[in-house]
């Protein structure tokens, strides 16, 4: 009974998705071109090179090798293995998916157990500097300075996920064998490089050219989920749905004393984080402490986009998604209440004349992160450019690989 319940849920939902299509076509579009942007100009060319990177540094060993550096400080942390480490760093400097996709890998590679797995990506996902402060801070709020508070409250809310996350599986964990590890030290790590580069055989020429054909296809994957969730955040604004959660919604912010006109910023936020901070960043009837609490969490909790992202990259390697969710749930809250704690040993306020609430950081005052927008500019002038060259390579790529299993 639950499973046919299930069938005509998503049956119906598919079909008012393709009716609404139908009936809104030039907001659709406008939707679609919208993720399309966005996609080409910043997340495929910013994300590709970490990603080809991540899988050149597996396939020669130098992550087995930052294993047994890392193993002393990751496994009584978090209770994973010292490779955990890699992907953590990984996913902090380059944002959603990373962390997904190299737990992903490393499991589907027997590095890393299931329950490991599980805890490993549920810390690993956050936003990535670029974004917080080159988007968030100097683009939306104009603001550069409000960008420290974000990354701290973001990186260190992920950090008490991960803690709270060792737990998870532990029942589990005792009946299952454990997994043999190495002792700390520099000739064992410097061993396990040397055994593992000698174990792939694959051509310098070969490695490559799959580590950029896995990049390619999980960056065209991901922007799929970018233009579909844009389309269906536009939509439901469209019939009137987004008003309707936005009217339940308020009585929630009213519980933590957050104004009512954040409702529709935040659920555009829920589906796609892009959107949502830039129109809570516009709202204004709010204080810059309000706004900045209500981001941090649509920041932590990363959006519908990107977990759909995520539970697509999980469910090719049979890791459950759930945790990942539930993690998500947990560094939202973090990130929010840490804003709040941080707000004031970090900042001085100062009253203006309309009586909206600004801010001066303590220290960095001279110091704002302008590199990040000019870094930023730099994506959004030549990304499409740089995203077309790339996928001209991937196709030449696919067309060798074709053409050598038709010669074979």
């Amino acid at each position: 009974m639950k499973e046919r319940a299930k069938t005509v849920f998503l049956a119906l939902a598919v079909t008012l998705f393709a009716a609404s299509l139908i009936c809104y076509p030039q907001q659709s579009l406008e939707a679609s071109i919208r993720g399309l942007n966005m996609w080409w100009e910043v997340v495929f060319p910013s994300l590709l090179p970490f990603f080809i990177v991540s899988e050149l540094l597996i396939g020669f060993g130098v992550v087995n090798l930052l294993g047994v550096l890392l193993e002393p400080l990751m496994r009584p942390l978090f209770k994973v293995p010292g490779v955990g480490g890699f992907v953590w760093a990984m996913g902090m400097a380059s944002g959603y998916p990373s962390g997904a996709k190299l737990t992903a890998r490393l499991y589907q590679e027997k590095q890393i157990s299931t329950i490991e797995a599980e805890r490993l990506a549920s810390f690993t996902n956050s936003s990535n500097p670029l974004f917080i402060f080159g988007a968030v801070s100097i683009g939306f709020f104009h603001n550069p300075h409000i960008g420290i508070i974000f990354a701290l409250s973001h990186y260190i809310g992920n950090i008490c996920v991960g803690l709270l996350m060792r737990f998870h599986g532990k029942s589990h964990e005792k009946t299952s064998s454990k997994r043999d590890t190495h002792p700390f030290s520099l000739r064992t790590a410097f061993r396990v490089l040397h055994e593992t580069r000698l174990k792939n055989k694959q051509p310098l020429g070969k490695l490559l050219g799959n580590a950029v054909r896995s990049s390619i296809q999980t960056l065209l994957m991901i922007g799929g989920f970018i233009i579909l969730f844009s389309v269906i955040n536009k939509l439901l604004y469209m019939v009137h749905i987004t008003d309707r959660i936005a009217f339940i919604l308020q009585y929630i912010l009213n519980i933590f004393q957050l104004p009512k006109e954040l409702s529709i910023p935040v659920i555009s936020g829920l589906f796609e984080i892009t959107l949502g901070t830039q129109m809570i960043s516009q709202v204004e009837h709010a204080h810059l402490l309000e706004k900045a609490i209500v981001t941090s969490f649509i920041l932590a909790f990363g959006g519908f986009s990107v977990q759909a992202q995520v539970a697509s990259i999980l469910a090719e390697a049979n890791i459950r998604f759930q945790p990942f969710f539930i993690a998500r749930m947990m560094h939202g809250c973090f990130a929010a209440c840490l804003t709040y704690l941080l707000w004031k040993p970090l900042y001085v306020h100062f009253d203006t004349v309309d009586k909206s609430m600004r801010a001066t950081p303590v220290f960095l005052t001279n110091h704002a992160p302008i590199w990040l927008l000019e870094y930023w500019q730099f994506l959004t002038r030549y990304g499409p450019l740089i995203t077309i060259i790339c996928l001209f390579v991937y196709v030449l790529l696919l067309a060798t690989k074709w053409r050598k299993e038709i010669v074979q």
